[in-house]
C-alpha cells in the first residue's frame, strides 16, 4: 500500500496585539477550506497561532497576560477550527500559549504556563501534545532591547519530553508523528531525540524576527533565513524524517518575522516554501516510505551510534575550554 501523504504548511501573516480570537480563527479556517480543496490531508499552523507574539510586551506580574493563553481545547473561540476539521476530514497542528493546571516538579498543584502544541485528528480528538523544552530570550525587561523576548518569563520549560506517536494520518494509514516548537529546531538533540523514535513527519511552528537583537554582532537577514532552513534540513536529513516548518511573517505591532516556511523531505531538500509575508498555503506530496532509505543506511542507528562515547552531551549544559596542549619537554619538566 502506498504511504504517500499530502501536507501543507499554513503560513500566517501578522496577527497584530488587537486582534481577537475570532478574526484569527476566521483566517485559520480559510486556511483548512483552502487546504481541502488542493487535497491535503494535514494541516500545519504556526506557533501561537491564535495570537500575536506577546512575549514581546513585557508585564510585571504574568496573571495579567492570562487572556493571551488557553485553558481548554476547543474552547468557545477556537470550536470552529475544530469544526472545519471534521468538516472536511482533515488533521492539524496547533501551536499556541496553554494554562495548565497541574503537579510541578514538587509535586504542587499550581497554575502553569507553557508555549504548547498539538496535533489534532479529524475527529476532534487531540492525538499528540508537545511542549517547547528550548526557550529562548530573557526573563526581565531589558532597557536596551527594542523588542523585548520575554519567553522565559511567560513560559515554563516543557514537561513532555519529545513524544512521538505512531497514529493514523489522512490515506498514508499509521504515520510516526512528533513535534518541535520554534526555537527547538536549532537544538540537533531535539531532533535525535524524535529520531531515535522513528520519527516520519516533524511539524513544528515558529514566529522568528528577521533582527537578532541577542547578536553581540551583525547578522545579516539572508543568513537568519539561512539558519533557520540549513537547521531544519539537517534535521531531516540526519534523521530521515520529512518536516513541516510554517512560520508568521510580516510586520506584527512593529517586528518583522521573517517567514519563509517551508517542507523539507528525508534528503534534507526543500520540497515547498512560501515566497509572501501574507497567509499563504504551499503543498507537497510526501512519500513516507523514502525514511526508510537513511534509516536502514547511513543513519541505521543499531548499527552505527556510539553513545558511550556522547556522554558530554547529558553530563553538561555550557561548554568548557578543553586541556592546553604543551610541548613534550615542558610536560617532562613539570
Amino acid at each position: 500500500m502506498s504511504r504517500r501523504l499530502t501536507v501543507a504548511a499554513a503560513q500566517l501573516g501578522p496577527i497584530q496585539k488587537a486582534e481577537g480570537r475570532d478574526v484569527v480563527v476566521a483566517r485559520l479556517v480559510r486556511l483548512m477550506e483552502l487546504a481541502h480543496k488542493r487535497g491535503a490531508e494535514v494541516v500545519v499552523f504556526p506557533e501561537l497561532a491564535l495570537t500575536t507574539f506577546f512575549p514581546r510586551w513585557f508585564e510585571e506580574d504574568i496573571n495579567n497576560a492570562d487572556h493571551w493563553y488557553e485553558q481548554a481545547l476547543p474552547s468557545n473561540e477556537t470550536a470552529p477550527l475544530f469544526d472545519a476539521a471534521r468538516k472536511y476530514n482533515i488533521g492539524f497542528h496547533l501551536g499556541f500559549a496553554e494554562i495548565a493546571h497541574e503537579a510541578d516538579e514538587a509535586g504542587v498543584v499550581r497554575k502553569r504556563h507553557f508555549n504548547t502544541a498539538v496535533y489534532v485528528h479529524p475527529s476532534g480528538e487531540v492525538v499528540l501534545k508537545y511542549r517547547k523544552v528550548h526557550l529562548p530570550g530573557h526573563r526581565e525587561f531589558d532597557p536596551k532591547r527594542n523588542v523585548q523576548h520575554l519567553e522565559k518569563r511567560y513560559f515554563e520549560v516543557g514537561n513532555l519530553g519529545f513524544p512521538v506517536v505512531r497514529a493514523p494520518v489522512g490515506s498514508a494509514g499509521p504515520v510516526n508523528i512528533g513535534m518541535l516548537i520554534c526555537n527547538d529546531r536549532r537544538w540537533p538533540e531535539a531532533w535525535r531525540v524524535l529520531g531515535l523514535q522513528q520519527v516520519e513527519l516533524v511539524m513544528l511552528g515558529y514566529n522568528t524576527p528577521s533582527i537578532n537583537q541577542d547578536a553581540k554582532g551583525f547578522e545579516a537577514h539572508h543568513l537568519r533565513v539561512l539558519h533557520s532552513h540549513l537547521s531544519i534540513q539537517a534535521g531531516c536529513y540526519q534523521n530521515a524524517t520529512f518536516g513541516v516548518a510554517v512560520a508568521k511573517a510580516g510586520i506584527e505591532d512593529g517586528c518583522e518575522l521573517f517567514g519563509n516556511s517551508i517542507i523539507v523531505n528525508p534528503q534534507g531538500q526543500i520540497m515547498a516554501e512560501a515566497t509572501s509575508w501574507d497567509d499563504e498555503l504551499i503543498i507537497a506530496d510526501c512519500d513516507l516510505d523514502m525514511c526508510r532509505l537513511g534509516r536502514t543506511s547511513i543513519f541505521n542507528f543499531a548499527a552505527h551510534r556510539r553513545p558511550e562515547a556522547y556522554g558530554r552531551i547529558l553530563e553538561q549544559t555550557g561548554s568548557v575550554a578543553p586541556t592546553e596542549w604543551a610541548p613534550a619537554a615542558a610536560r617532562a619538566a613539570e
